[in-house]
C-alpha cells in the first residue's frame, strides 16, 4: 500500500468518526472538534491526486500546510506541525527506528508549539507511547524487543495508541478548555488523543492488509 491509499485511509476513518469525536469534545471542549477534523480531513482528501505525485516527505508537508489553513482551533497548528515536523525528519522509506526519532522531534515541537507535557491530557499521551514503542523495536541483542516482525510491531503500535487515548480518560487536563473543568474533565477521554489513535490505527490496519496481501 502506497503512502496515498494510507492517506485516503487515515482521513477517511476521521470523517467517519465525527459523531464520536464531536461527542467526545461536547463533553471538555467547545464541541466543535469532529468537525475541525472532518473538515480538514476532506481538504486532504481533495488533494489526493496531487500526494500521489509527491515523495512522502514532500505530501507530508502539503498535508500539515493544509491542515494549518483549514481546521479550526488549536488542531489545526497541531496536527500541522508534527506532520510538517515528520516531513523534515524522515527519509524517503522511514523504518521503525527512523520514525521513532521522527516523532521524537514532533514531540518536541509541539511541546514547544503548546507548553504542553506528556501526562496533561493531550494527543502527547498518544504520540509518547507510539515513539517509545517504535523506539524499543532494535534487534534484540541491542536491547530492543527484536524477533517479533514487522506484523508484530504494527500491532503493538495499534494497541498502544487505542489504548494510550482511553487512558487519557483517567488524566487531570491542564491544558486547553478542558482544563477549567478540574475533575470533572475526569472519566472523558482527550479527542485530539482519540483522534491521534484513529490515525495511527488507521495507518497500522493498512499496513497490516499489505503485509498480509504480500504474504498470500
Amino acid at each position: 500500500m502506497n503512502h496515498t491509499e494510507l492517506i485516503r485511509a487515515a482521513t477517511q476513518t476521521l470523517i467517519d468518526h465525527v459523531d464520536e469525536l464531536t461527542a467526545l469534545d461536547q463533553a471538555i471542549g467547545d464541541g466543535d472538534h469532529g468537525l475541525n477534523m472532518k473538515r480538514g480531513a476532506q481538504a486532504i482528501q481533495g488533494k489526493l491526486d496531487e500526494l500521489a505525485g509527491q515523495s512522502l516527505n514532500d505530501a507530508l508537508r502539503t498535508m500539515g500546510m493544509t491542515c494549518m489553513s483549514t481546521i479550526g482551533g488549536s488542531s489545526g497548528p497541531v496536527f500541522g506541525t508534527l506532520m510538517v515536523t515528520l516531513a523534515k525528519e524522515l527519509p524517503p522509506a522511514p523504518q521503525p527506528a527512523d520514525l521513532a526519532r521522527g516523532l521524537a522531534a514532533g514531540i518536541a515541537a509541539l511541546t514547544r508549539l503548546g507548553k504542553a507535557e506528556v501526562g496533561q491530557k493531550t494527543l502527547l499521551d498518544v504520540l509518547a507511547p507510539v515513539q517509545a514503542v517504535l523506539a524499543d523495536d532494535g534487534p534484540a541483542e541491542a536491547g530492543g524487543a527484536g524477533g517479533g516482525g514487522g506484523g508484530f510491531l504494527v500491532a503493538r503500535v495499534r494497541e498502544c495508541a487505542y489504548a494510550s487515548a482511553d487512558a487519557t480518560a483517567s488524566m487531570d487536563a491542564i491544558k486547553g478548555r478542558a482544563s477549567f473543568l478540574g475533575e470533572r474533565a475526569l472519566g472523558h477521554v482527550d479527542p485530539g488523543s482519540r483522534s491521534m489513535a484513529l490515525i495511527i490505527g488507521a495507518i497500522c490496519d493498512g499496513l497490516s492488509e499489505t503485509s498480509s496481501t504480500g504474504a498470500a
